[in-house]
């Protein structure tokens, strides 16, 4: 019993150090993704996962259509893909930041029911490109559904060098100018002499990149800020540069080039530099003004 005047002794703690724990322990392991085994459906898929079909541009040049998003995987194995910022964030004045969900609502007696809206573009960045939309209550579906019509939706693009400021046949930019319309958005592309870039927006110039296009000019009119129909509008006119009919004796001059090229010891050699039949008609070309 302690009197007033004494204090009580201080209650000694011991501090005790924990183990040391090994660093494998500290990491975080990675989940596994699940494995996905395809077993494709279509004749088509069954040809390519069989190996008679090795090269896409085999489906383009018969006219197929792809039903299956494994076989652009398979033919395309370094196929790359981008999400485009068509949203914005909620912000004073309309200054939000741009991001890749676009979100409506629809007011209902419940309440309101959001849905997001995202556009996905893939390409090997050496003639092949596609765009697909994905809309859903969630933002983790939407994404996945824009990556699998992207693949679904892509396309063969025609390039070239029709600059006539450049006298290089390398086929960056096009061949010749050419118009795509989407809505209210008209977009023009001409082609750029080498070194130039793109000029174009941003969103749009993403696009072309994965296509394998560096040079180019552009010219836009109409609602451009509906990055959606900005978008549509640039893949209208790239499908339009295929369309065109070209004389045998221009696809030199032009230095066309359909599909991928292929890197060989002397140089770039284009795969598919010799036109098909049905697009190297004899006849007048029916170039776009």
């Amino acid at each position: 019993m302690t009197t007033p005047n004494e204090q009580p002794a201080p209650v000694v703690v011991e501090e005790v150090l924990p183990e040391e724990v090994p660093k494998e322990v500290l990491q975080e392991k990675e989940v596994p993704a699940p494995e996905h085994e395809w077993k494709p459906v279509t004749e088509l898929g069954k040809k390519v996962q069989a190996g008679v079909i090795t090269d896409i541009a085999e489906i383009f040049a018969s006219g197929q259509r792809i039903l299956e998003p494994e076989i652009v995987d398979a033919l395309l194995p370094n196929l790359e893909e981008e999400l485009l910022l068509i949203g914005q964030a909620k912000g004073k004045f309309g200054g939000g930041q741009r991001r890749i969900f676009r979100q409506t609502q629809k007011k209902t007696q419940e309440g309101n029911k959001p849905h997001f809206t995202v556009c996905a573009v893939v390409g090997n960045r050496n003639g092949y490109v596609g765009v697909g939309f994905g809309k859903s209550k969630e933002t983790v579906p939407s994404r996945d559904k824009a990556r699998l019509k992207a693949r679904l939706n892509i396309i063969q693009i025609r390039r070239g060098s029709g600059s006539w400021e450049s006298a290089s046949k390398e086929p960056r930019s096009i061949p010749f100018a050419v118009e795509g319309k989407c809505g209210s958005v008209r977009m023009l592309l001409f082609p750029a002499p080498k070194g130039k870039g793109l000029c174009i927006e941003k969103e749009c110039a993403k696009v072309l990149e994965l296509a394998g296009i560096k040079d180019i000019w552009s010219k836009s009119r109409g609602q451009t800020r509906t990055k959606i129909n900005s978008v549509m509008a640039l893949m209208d006119a790239l499908r339009k540069l295929s369309e065109v009919k070209i004389r045998p004796e221009d696809v030199a001059a032009f230095g066309l080039a359909e599909g991928k090229l292929k890197q060989t010891e002397e140089g770039i050699e284009d795969t598919d530099r010799v036109m098909p039949e049905e697009q190297t008609a004899a006849g007048a070309s029916t170039l776009p003004a």
